[in-house]
Protein backbone atom coordinates (compact mmCIF):
# COMPACT_ATOMS: atom_id res chain seq x y z
CA UNK A 1 0.00 0.00 0.00
CA UNK A 2 1.27 3.47 -0.90
CA UNK A 3 1.00 6.00 1.90
CA UNK A 4 0.16 9.67 1.56
CA UNK A 5 3.74 10.58 2.48
CA UNK A 6 5.06 8.41 -0.36
CA UNK A 7 2.69 10.03 -2.82
CA UNK A 8 4.02 13.44 -1.84
CA UNK A 9 7.57 12.37 -2.70
CA UNK A 10 6.71 11.97 -6.37
CA UNK A 11 8.72 14.53 -8.33
CA UNK A 12 6.11 16.42 -10.35
CA UNK A 13 5.42 19.98 -11.37
CA UNK A 14 1.87 19.92 -9.99
CA UNK A 15 0.49 18.01 -7.01
CA UNK A 16 -3.29 17.57 -6.95
CA UNK A 17 -4.68 16.33 -3.63
CA UNK A 18 -8.16 15.38 -4.76
CA UNK A 19 -9.94 13.15 -2.26
CA UNK A 20 -8.88 13.38 1.38
CA UNK A 21 -8.66 16.29 3.79
CA UNK A 22 -5.54 16.96 5.87
CA UNK A 23 -3.32 14.88 3.57
CA UNK A 24 -0.58 17.53 3.43
CA UNK A 25 0.64 18.17 6.97
CA UNK A 26 3.51 19.84 8.77
CA UNK A 27 5.19 16.42 8.98
CA UNK A 28 5.14 15.54 5.31
CA UNK A 29 5.38 19.03 3.76
CA UNK A 30 9.17 18.74 3.36
CA UNK A 31 8.46 15.86 0.95
CA UNK A 32 6.42 18.06 -1.40
CA UNK A 33 8.56 18.47 -4.52
CA UNK A 34 5.89 20.09 -6.68
CA UNK A 35 6.04 23.81 -7.40
CA UNK A 36 2.23 24.02 -7.60
CA UNK A 37 -0.38 22.38 -5.36
CA UNK A 38 -3.89 22.50 -6.85
CA UNK A 39 -6.31 21.57 -4.07
CA UNK A 40 -9.24 19.68 -5.54
CA UNK A 41 -10.16 18.03 -2.22
CA UNK A 42 -11.83 20.00 0.55
CA UNK A 43 -9.22 20.99 3.13
CA UNK A 44 -6.33 18.78 1.98
CA UNK A 45 -3.69 21.02 3.55
CA UNK A 46 -3.33 21.85 7.23
CA UNK A 47 -2.69 25.52 8.13
CA UNK A 48 0.84 24.68 9.30
CA UNK A 49 1.64 22.95 6.01
CA UNK A 50 0.16 25.86 4.09
CA UNK A 51 2.55 28.26 5.86
CA UNK A 52 5.55 26.02 5.22
CA UNK A 53 4.76 25.64 1.54
CA UNK A 54 4.31 29.41 1.17
CA UNK A 55 7.71 29.99 2.79
CA UNK A 56 9.20 27.36 0.44
CA UNK A 57 7.79 29.05 -2.64
CA UNK A 58 5.18 26.39 -3.44
CA UNK A 59 2.20 27.99 -5.18
CA UNK A 60 -0.91 26.59 -3.46
CA UNK A 61 -4.20 27.17 -5.26
CA UNK A 62 -6.60 26.82 -2.31
CA UNK A 63 -9.60 24.53 -2.41
CA UNK A 64 -12.12 27.37 -2.17
CA UNK A 65 -10.76 28.68 -5.47
CA UNK A 66 -9.47 25.59 -7.22
CA UNK A 67 -12.55 23.39 -6.88
CA UNK A 68 -15.18 26.12 -7.23
CA UNK A 69 -16.09 25.25 -10.82
CA UNK A 70 -19.03 23.04 -9.89
CA UNK A 71 -20.59 25.68 -7.66
CA UNK A 72 -20.03 28.28 -10.36
CA UNK A 73 -21.83 26.16 -12.95
CA UNK A 74 -24.68 25.65 -10.47
CA UNK A 75 -24.97 29.44 -10.32
CA UNK A 76 -25.11 29.52 -14.12
CA UNK A 77 -27.95 26.98 -14.01
CA UNK A 78 -29.82 29.18 -11.53
CA UNK A 79 -29.39 32.20 -13.81
CA UNK A 80 -30.60 30.23 -16.83
CA UNK A 81 -33.63 28.99 -14.87
CA UNK A 82 -34.45 32.50 -13.65
CA UNK A 83 -34.48 33.83 -17.21
CA UNK A 84 -35.96 30.64 -18.67
CA UNK A 85 -33.01 30.45 -21.05
CA UNK A 86 -30.65 27.67 -22.01
CA UNK A 87 -26.96 28.03 -22.80
CA UNK A 88 -25.03 25.65 -25.00
CA UNK A 89 -22.30 23.55 -23.45
CA UNK A 90 -19.73 25.75 -25.20
CA UNK A 91 -21.30 28.89 -23.69
CA UNK A 92 -21.19 27.35 -20.21
CA UNK A 93 -17.51 26.44 -20.61
CA UNK A 94 -16.73 29.90 -21.97
CA UNK A 95 -18.48 31.59 -19.02
CA UNK A 96 -16.80 29.20 -16.57
CA UNK A 97 -13.37 29.87 -18.05
CA UNK A 98 -13.86 33.62 -17.78
CA UNK A 99 -15.18 33.49 -14.19
CA UNK A 100 -12.53 31.08 -12.89
CA UNK A 101 -9.69 32.93 -14.63
CA UNK A 102 -10.87 36.26 -13.24
CA UNK A 103 -11.23 34.75 -9.75
CA UNK A 104 -7.73 33.27 -9.89
CA UNK A 105 -6.19 36.58 -10.95
CA UNK A 106 -8.13 38.49 -8.26
CA UNK A 107 -6.80 36.15 -5.58
CA UNK A 108 -3.27 36.22 -7.03
CA UNK A 109 -3.26 40.03 -7.13
CA UNK A 110 -4.52 40.21 -3.54
CA UNK A 111 -1.82 37.73 -2.50
CA UNK A 112 0.83 39.92 -4.08
CA UNK A 113 -0.65 43.15 -2.74
CA UNK A 114 -0.58 41.98 0.88
CA UNK A 115 2.35 39.53 0.54
CA UNK A 116 0.24 36.68 1.91
CA UNK A 117 -0.47 33.17 0.69
CA UNK A 118 -3.26 32.43 -1.77
CA UNK A 119 -5.62 30.99 0.86
CA UNK A 120 -5.32 34.09 3.03
CA UNK A 121 -5.76 36.24 -0.07
CA UNK A 122 -8.96 34.39 -0.98
CA UNK A 123 -10.31 35.11 2.51
CA UNK A 124 -9.27 38.79 2.35
CA UNK A 125 -10.97 39.14 -1.02
CA UNK A 126 -14.14 37.43 0.24
CA UNK A 127 -14.38 39.67 3.32
CA UNK A 128 -13.69 42.74 1.18
CA UNK A 129 -16.57 41.80 -1.12
CA UNK A 130 -18.92 41.20 1.82
CA UNK A 131 -18.07 44.62 3.26
CA UNK A 132 -18.62 46.25 -0.14
CA UNK A 133 -22.04 44.55 -0.46
CA UNK A 134 -22.99 45.64 3.06
CA UNK A 135 -22.04 49.22 2.22
CA UNK A 136 -24.08 49.15 -0.99
CA UNK A 137 -27.10 47.97 1.00
CA UNK A 138 -26.60 50.72 3.58
CA UNK A 139 -26.01 48.27 6.42
CA UNK A 140 -22.70 49.89 7.37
Amino acid sequence: MITNAELLEVDADILIPAAVENVITEKNTPNVKARIVAELANGPTTPEADDIMYQNGVHVIPDILCNAGGVTVSYFEMVQNSYMYSWTEAEVYDQLDRKMTAAYHSVLNTSREFRINMRQAAYVLAIRRIVDAMKLRGWI
